[in-house]
């Protein structure tokens, strides 16, 4: 008997067990069950508070039972005073403006993504701080001379290197008028320092020369307007027009003059340098393009398209040599963008985002006054970037913004960082 008694004591032991095991995973179901309730009451009441700031019956106001508390029986009703509402601290929005404020701290890590790709339309006012540095490194092989025998090569081996650090501040305003529109104005300070080396200085091979030059000053102040095509809703993404305008405020390219550091036998110029750099492109440019974003939690998936068209303009100097004085037009080639990126959002705070964005640019022309157009060899370029982004909220006004991204074709920078941090008022 004591043998059986043990027995019977083993399994009911074992079934003691596996009931705790279907317990516990039914208690975390209704627990989730419960946090999903709650959610569905703040985004209510949220909802609410925007229409008429009242909450709905039967709603905002049904007690949720807690998941390890035995069930009670129903009171019956009695003509009591309405009861308190729930305490915010356990995870229930007392008020409407607690439900608003719940809801705005769950979207935060959305909306900073949103604001990075398409626009916030419910901020009135938010500037924004921004510093981004570039770095590019070219090298070019340059041969003087020919091939004896298909092979030999004879005459001046010459290589060069040009190394540029750009660092751009930008000043940025973003003012949403309605639901549906919202403005930007975007003022770049530039600052800009190029190293030139020529190898092969005085027809020596093995002699190197070296020359900096740099410039700095506003840049080109740009100015657009976002306007909401479609909101998100079901499988279709937020979609969002952009049209803008960028103004030649800042230093031209043309006509700047050349120091010359070196000629030839011939009087043949070998080695010049441009006195300063630029700080814009000179001419008037318009933009128009479409980005999207998606949310599917706890993923956001972005993309946009646009295109940028250049307009004619005319120089009182094209030529860098400053002896001289030539007149003409320039004209860039119009340029097509494009790119598509996913964000993960971490927590209510922190999102990090991948994105891949290319451009393309049409081959540049000029013309001299009283001649014909002359296309440029090597103006055309193509400039694709893998960026990688992190979004956190520092503060409920203020958010840090820190993108890094690595070129992956010659035409794009070699690497870029850009700090930002929106500030909304």
């Amino acid at each position: 008997m004591a043998q059986d008694a043990g027995t019977l004591t083993a399994e009911d032991r074992a079934r003691m067990q596996q009931l705790l095991q279907e317990l516990s995973a039914l208690k975390q179901s209704y627990a989730q069950e419960v946090r999903r309730l709650r959610e569905l009451d703040m985004q209510i009441q949220a909802l609410q508070a925007r229409v008429g700031g009242v909450a709905p019956a039967g709603l905002s106001q049904a007690p949720v039972v807690s998941p390890t508390s035995p069930a009670a029986p129903t009171p019956a009703p009695a003509p009591v005073a309405a009861p308190a509402p729930p305490r915010t601290e356990e995870g229930y929005a007392g008020t409407a403006e607690d439900a608003q404020r719940a809801q705005d701290a769950e979207s935060r890590s959305v909306a900073d993504v949103k604001q990075q790709n398409t626009a916030l339309f419910n901020r009135r006012l938010t500037l924004e701080n921004g510093i981004s540095y570039n770095r590019y490194d070219r090298k070019q092989v340059t041969l003087n001379g020919f091939l004896a025998l298909d092979a030999i090569f004879l005459g001046n081996i010459a290589i060069e290197n040009v190394e540029s650090d750009t660092l751009n501040y930008n000043l940025a305003a973003r003012w949403g008028l309605s639901p549906r529109l919202s403005l930007n104005l975007d003022v770049p300070y530039i600052a800009r320092k190029t190293v030139y080396q020529k190898g092969g200085a005085g027809g020596a091979a093995a002699a190197i020369a070296q020359e900096e030059t740099d410039g700095s000053g506003l840049g080109d102040i740009s100015a657009s307007a976002n306007w909401k095509l479609f909101g998100e809703r079901g499988p279709w993404p937020e979609t969002v027009l952009n049209v803008g305008v960028t103004a030649p405020t800042g230093q031209e390219p043309y006509g700047i003059p050349w120091r010359v550091l070196e000629r030839d036998a011939d009087n043949f110029i070998r080695f010049a340098v441009p006195e300063e750099q630029p700080t814009g492109n000179g001419l008037w440019q318009a933009t128009v393009g479409l980005s999207a974003v998606k949310t599917t939690d706890p993923a956001i998936l972005f993309g946009n398209v646009g295109y940028v068209r250049s307009f004619a303009r005319d120089f009182d100097d094209l030529d860098n040599n400053p002896l001289t004085v030539n007149p003409g037009r320039v004209e860039l080639g119009d340029a097509f963008y494009f790119g598509a990126g996913v964000a993960f959002a971490f927590n209510e705070r922190t999102s990090l985002s991948i994105s891949f964005s290319d451009r393309l640019n049409a081959r540049a022309r000029t013309r001299y006054d009283g001649g014909d157009w002359v296309k440029l060899i090597g103006s055309d370029a193509n400039a694709a970037t893998l960026s990688l982004g992190v979004t956190h909220a520092m503060t409920p006004s203020a958010t840090f913004v820190g993108v890094l991204g690595i070129g992956l074709t010659p035409d794009a920078p070699d690497f870029n960082l850009t700090v930002k941090v929106p500030y909304a008022l």
